[in-house]
C-alpha cells in the first residue's frame, strides 16, 4: 500500500502544479479585464483623455518648422503615421475639422495647402513661453534623475522618450541640452561613438530630497542641504472604488508601509536583487519619477529602458501592478500606461499645472460640426510672394532634422516591445495573483 501511494504522489504533485498554473492564465489579454474590482474608470477615461489632442500638436509642431508655417497637404502623407492618421481617411478631412486651428487654401495651380490660424499661431507662442518659464524646473527634474542612476550619466535617446512628460522643448538635444553646464553635459560614448549620454557634472545636496519626503516636512523650494540615506516614510495610497478585498491583507500592506527602504538618491548597488528592501526602493524611485511629469503619469515601455541604470527589477510590470494602491496600469492600445493614483481625482489631475491648462485650452478647440466651407483660392492681388509662400523647400514636404529625431506618435507606436525583459500575458496575470496574496 505505502509503494502504491509513493508511487501516485508525484503525479499528483504534478497534476495540481498544472491546475494552479493554469489557475493564474486568462484569456483575456488587457490588464484591466484580468481583476475587474481593480479597475479605475476615472483614470481609464484619462488614458484617452489627449489621444485627440497629440495628433493635432504633432501636425502643429510639423507646420511650425516650416519657413511660412504652411505646406502642401499631399505632403502631410508622409506623416501619416507620425499623426497616426490611418487610410482612408484624408488629410483634409481630417484638418477640416479643426476651422479653429488650421486653414486649407488652394493656390493658381489647384494644390492645397495646409496653414495655421491666428489663433493657433498665437498658442504656439504661449506654449514656448510656458517651457521657457519651466524650463529650470525641467533642468532640475533632469538633474535629479541623472542623480537616481547608477553611474550618474544617462543615454540621450532614452532621456528623449520624456521630453513632453517632462515638459522639455523641441530643441531638446540640439540646444536645451547645452544650456545647463552647471548641471549636465552630453557625451559620447567610448565603445559606441554614436551614442551619446547626459551626465551629470554637479552633484547638488539641496536637490537629493524626495518630492515624499518634501511633502512630509513641508519644503515647497530650496530647503538645505541633504544627506540621502534610508527612509521611512509611507506612501499614500488610493484603492479602487469598488475595490473591497482589502481588509483580507491590510496588515500585509501596513507592513510594507512601515518598512525602512533606502533613498532613490543613495547608493544601491549593494542591494540585492528581489529583496524586500530591492523592491521597495524600487517603488520609491517609480513613485519619485511618476512626481517629476506634467501628468503624474509614464509609458510603461519608456520605463523599462531604465532598469539597470536606476536598478529596478527586471519584472517592473509586476511590482507595479503589485503595489496598485500607489500606482494604476491602464493599456489602451498597443502600451500600459503608469499613473501616480495619489495625483487624481476621478479622469482630472488635482494639481494641474500651466502647461495642463494650456493643452485644456488647445482641447476645447478642436473639433467642429458643420457644413463643408469653400476652400479659399490665393489671387494675384493676396499681397503674397509665390516663392517665398511656397518654395520648393515646403514643396518637399521637408522637416528640420531636429524634429524628425525627437518623439512623436511614431515613437509611440513602434517603440521597442521586443525588449527581452518585457512580461508575456501569463506574467501580467500572475502580477495580479501576486497582489492577492500579498
Amino acid at each position: 500500500m505505502f509503494d502504491y501511494l509513493s508511487l501516485r504522489r508525484p503525479s499528483y504533485r504534478q497534476c495540481l502544479f498544472l491546475w494552479s498554473q493554469s489557475r493564474l492564465m486568462t484569456t483575456s489579454k488587457r490588464v484591466q479585464d484580468r481583476s475587474k474590482n481593480k479597475r479605475v474608470r476615472g483614470l481609464e477615461i484619462a488614458t484617452e483623455k489627449w489621444k485627440i489632442f497629440t495628433k493635432f500638436k504633432i501636425l502643429m509642431d510639423i507646420l511650425k518648422q516650416e519657413p511660412e508655417m504652411v505646406i502642401p497637404v499631399r505632403s502631410l502623407n508622409e506623416y501619416r503615421r507620425q499623426i497616426n492618421l490611418p487610410k482612408p481617411h484624408k488629410v483634409s478631412d481630417f484638418i477640416r475639422k479643426t476651422p479653429k486651428l488650421f486653414e486649407l487654401y488652394k493656390d493658381q495651380n489647384g494644390v492645397l495647402w495646409c496653414g495655421m490660424t491666428k489663433v493657433a499661431e498665437d498658442l504656439l507662442e504661449e506654449e514656448e513661453k510656458l517651457l521657457e518659464e519651466h524650463s529650470d524646473k525641467a533642468a532640475e527634474y533632469v538633474t535629479r534623475f541623472l542623480m537616481m542612476s547608477v553611474d550618474k550619466r544617462l543615454p540621450l535617446d532614452k532621456i528623449a522618450h520624456f521630453r513632453r512628460d517632462f515638459g522639455l522643448p523641441l530643441d531638446f538635444r540640439a540646444e536645451w541640452v547645452h544650456r545647463y553646464p552647471q548641471f549636465f553635459r552630453v557625451i559620447k560614448s567610448k565603445t559606441e561613438p554614436q551614442v551619446e549620454y547626459l551626465e551629470l557634472t554637479n552633484w547638488n545636496p539641496k536637490w537629493a530630497i524626495t518630492e515624499l519626503e518634501k511633502k512630509a516636512l513641508g519644503i515647497t523650494e530650496g530647503g538645505g542641504e541633504h544627506s540621502p540615506g534610508m527612509l521611512s516614510l509611507p506612501f499614500p495610497l488610493k484603492f479602487p472604488p469598488e475595490y473591497k478585498k482589502v481588509y483580507r491583507y491590510g496588515g500585509k500592506i501596513e507592513h510594507f508601509q512601515k518598512r525602512a527602504y533606502l533613498s532613490p538618491y543613495a547608493d544601491a548597488t549593494d542591494l540585492k536583487a528581489g529583496s524586500l528592501e530591492f523592491d521597495k526602493r524600487a517603488v520609491a524611485v517609480m513613485h519619485e519619477l511618476l512626481s517629476f511629469t506634467i501628468e503624474k503619469k509614464l509609458v510603461t515601455d519608456h520605463l523599462t529602458h531604465f532598469r539597470r541604470e536606476l536598478v529596478m527589477p527586471q519584472k517592473l510590470m509586476r511590482l507595479l501592478l503589485k503595489h496598485f494602491g500607489i500606482f494604476y496600469v491602464s493599456e489602451r492600445g498597443k502600451r500600459f500606461s503608469v499613473f501616480l493614483t495619489e495625483a487624481y481625482e476621478g479622469s482630472e489631475l488635482i494639481e494641474k499645472g500651466p502647461y495642463v491648462l494650456w493643452k485644456e485650452k488647445v482641447q476645447s478647440l478642436i473639433g467642429y460640426r458643420g457644413k463643408k466651407k469653400k476652400i479659399d483660392t490665393f489671387s494675384d492681388q493676396s499681397g503674397m510672394e509665390d516663392e517665398d509662400l511656397f518654395g520648393s523647400e515646403s514643396e518637399n514636404g521637408s522637416i528640420s532634422t531636429q524634429f524628425e529625431r525627437e518623439e512623436t506618435m511614431e515613437d509611440l507606436e513602434d517603440a521597442l516591445l521586443s525588449d527581452d525583459d518585457e512580461m508575456e500575458v501569463g506574467e501580467v496575470c500572475s502580477g495580479y495573483k501576486d497582489s492577492n496574496t500579498t
